[in-house]
Order: C-alpha cells, then sequence, then structure tokens
C-alpha cells in the first residue's frame, strides 16, 4: 500500500485530495450522467478565473475555490440532472446496503444519504483501509447490480471523480452531518429529513 494514499497530498482528476490517516472525511461521488464534462469543463474555468485578496496566501486561495467549486457542483447536482436512477426505490435501497454493510469493520459511518444522483457520506475509514478502496468498492458492487437491474448497456454507472474533505474539528463534523440529513429538503425531495428513506436521518 502507498503510504501516501494513507497520509498527505495527492491529486485525483480534478480535485486534490488531502489525507490524514485516522482522520473522518465528507466523501461525495455522483451517476455518470449527472455532470456532463462539458459541464464541469466550463465550472473549472470560471472557478480558476476567480480574483481574491492579495493578502491570502495560495493554501487559502485553493481552499476558497474548492469550496466554490463544490458549491456550484452541489447547486448542479440538486437540480435533477441525469437519469436520477438511484431514485428508484429498489436501486436507493442497493446504494444504502452497500454503504451500510462493512459499518464497524472497513470504517465507521457517521452519516450518510443517498441522493436521486449523487452521494454523500461521512466516515472514518479503519486502520490500513483506504478512503480510495473504501469508495472504489462501493461502486464497483452497485454499479454491477444497478446496471443489472436497470438494463442498462456497458458502461459507467458512476463518474470517476470523487470529491472529498477532511474533516478538520468537530464544528465542522457538525456542520457536515446537517448538510447530508438536509440535503434531500434542500432538493425540494421531502419536508423533513427523516421523511427520506434513504438516509442515517431517516426514521427506522
Amino acid at each position: 500500500m502507498n503510504e501516501h494514499l494513507l497520509h498527505g497530498f495527492h491529486q485525483r482528476g480534478y480535485l486534490p485530495h488531502l489525507k490524514h490517516e485516522g482522520a473522518s472525511y465528507f466523501v461525495t461521488f455522483r451517476l455518470a450522467d449527472s455532470l456532463p464534462r462539458e459541464v464541469l469543463d466550463q465550472l473549472e474555468i470560471e472557478v480558476s478565473a476567480l480574483r481574491f485578496p492579495t493578502s491570502f496566501s495560495p493554501a487559502e486561495i485553493d481552499a476558497e475555490k474548492n469550496r466554490e467549486r463544490r458549491r456550484r457542483i452541489e447547486v448542479f447536482l440538486d437540480q435533477g440532472s441525469g437519469s436520477c436512477c438511484l431514485r428508484i426505490p429498489e436501486i436507493g435501497r442497493l446504494v444504502a446496503d452497500a454503504l451500510r454493510h462493512f459499518d464497524g469493520e472497513r470504517y465507521a459511518l457517521e452519516a450518510w444519504v443517498v441522493m436521486p444522483n449523487h452521494v454523500h457520506v461521512l466516515l472514518q475509514p479503519a486502520a490500513v483501509r483506504t478512503l480510495g478502496e473504501i469508495v472504489k468498492s462501493w461502486k464497483q458492487f452497485t454499479s454491477t447490480r444497478a446496471k443489472r437491474l436497470l438494463a442498462l448497456p456497458p458502461g459507467r454507472f458512476w463518474q470517476p471523480e470523487t470529491y472529498d474533505h477532511w474533516v478538520r474539528d468537530d464544528a465542522d463534523r457538525v456542520r457536515i452531518v446537517r448538510y447530508i440529513h438536509n440535503n434531500p429538503v434542500k432538493a425540494d425531495l421531502c419536508a423533513v429529513a427523516e421523511d427520506w428513506p434513504w438516509s442515517s436521518a431517516a426514521k427506522k
């Protein structure tokens, strides 16, 4: 296993990824048709053109650009772009069950939600488990079965790029849990978080 996958900074696709061994992460992955490449390319041009005060350090500028990039992506996703096949009960249940399957073994789930075209998860990987391999296993398992259930042709089910955010402190964690649970409400899918079935906030 590469040491830098457990700890440190590395680049994958459009987004930077900062890893801290033993940390918790807020992860977002989305369906292949939810964010077309031309939309992502245009978003990257717009974010790259943003200007910040000269007092900002390079790290602060990168952090601000990442926040703005994520905000714009979330707005686009919450508009219901793409097939939104995760809203189909059988597919939503498949993804939710996959997230919960190794909870307490390969990782500890803190909060999660399956939206119509994307998934949010707050988790802490177990020792020697990398975030990348965990997300990859979720994608591979659900992709194979979902494509079979939906009779989809060969091709990607999930977009390869994944957004992840290292949880800095308890205040950051509380904010992220609130965001995850309220995402279906914000997207006008339900009136209260507990009513969305594919979420750790759902009524038991």
